[in-house]
């Protein structure tokens, strides 16, 4: 009885190495590396410079070399009644301008998926101020606001209201920027939408049609569904931006708002580096904020994994 011996094969390499001649992989980090080289050098570098900064005390007008102090500054923003009030316009601005763009976006994107006359008009009015500059919409909605001779005024005047003073009252003027910035941003949401919903399985449709679905159960059961991964990509996209909105802020109320009711998180450092002249305190608020930030889109991008999973 002889013993047979079976040839072994050698396991394929997996992944993006094993597609990849020498040859290829020469061009390959021809195009990787100078990408990576302009992120070190303008994103990962500035970032850490960052992280350094906020450990110590430095005025931007100052000749004195910058101090380390430590968690002083960090024990200072936890501590002061003006960042939790920072904290908190932060957050209601974020909130509103998130959940309105796009309960407004898919709204107005389903109305406009059906065909009707002119809808390409209309979808060019709603996408396009989204591209203007937010500076531009800010100063003119700083006009259209204004409680004397504004058209938001003279509109209140045709029903015997009186028009509020957006720029005296602190939760009138963050409803004003609010507004503003949904207003601006809305045809982003719209756009993201709509394309979802062109994107949609009719066959779906047919089914819940077939069946009698009233339209509620429908949308919430076969559209809403299928507008998962648009919805979480837009969570956030929409989030990042809002938390970062500075020109329509500053256009509109240079100086923070009436008691600081338009001061958010961003704006905060703007003020703290170059008005009161604090860059190390400025800095240490860029640094809270962008560790929020990474640990809200990580949460996301899970929630995101885990939909796609299911």
């Amino acid at each position: 009885m002889t013993a047979t011996t079976e040839r072994v094969e050698p396991s394929p390499k997996t992944g993006l190495a094993a597609n990849l001649v020498p040859k290829d992989n020469l061009l390959f980090l021809l195009f990787v590396v100078p990408n990576l080289a302009l992120l070190a050098v303008f994103t990962y570098r500035p970032l850490i410079d960052n992280v350094r900064l906020s450990f110590q005390e430095w005025s931007l007008a100052g000749v004195d070399p910058a101090k380390w102090i430590g968690l002083d500054n960090y024990r200072e923003f936890f501590t002061k009644a003006e960042s939790w009030q920072v904290v908190t316009v932060t957050l209601i601005f974020t909130v509103s301008a998130v959940v309105f763009s796009m309960v407004l976006g898919l709204a107005l994107a389903m109305l406009l998926d059906q065909n009707l006359k002119g809808r390409n008009l209309v979808r060019s009015a709603v996408f396009a101020p989204f591209v203007i500059s937010g500076a531009a919409i800010g100063a003119a909605f700083y006009f259209v606001f204004n409680p004397q001779f504004g058209a938001a005024a003279s509109i209140l005047a045709w029903f015997g209201i009186e028009s509020p003073d957006f720029y005296q009252d602190p939760a009138w003027a963050l409803f004003l920027v609010t507004f503003t910035y949904i207003w601006k941003n809305l045809g982003y949401t719209f756009v993201i939408y709509l394309a979802a919903l062109q994107g949609l399985n009719k066959d779906l449709d047919e089914a819940a049609a077939i069946d009698g679905t009233p339209a509620w159960r429908k949308f919430w059961r076969v559209t809403l569904p299928q507008l998962r991964p648009a919805t979480y990509f837009l969570s956030i996209t929409v989030l990042l931006n809002s938390l970062q909105v500075f020109d329509i802020i500053n256009i509109m109320f240079p100086a923070g708002g009436p008691q600081g009711g338009t001061t958010t998180m961003v704006f905060d450092i703007y003020w703290q580096t170059f008005r009161n002249q604090r860059a190390g305190y400025g800095a240490t608020i860029a640094t809270i904020m962008f560790l929020v930030l990474l640990i809200v889109t990580v949460v996301q991008v899970r929630m995101m994994d885990r939909g796609d999973d299911k």
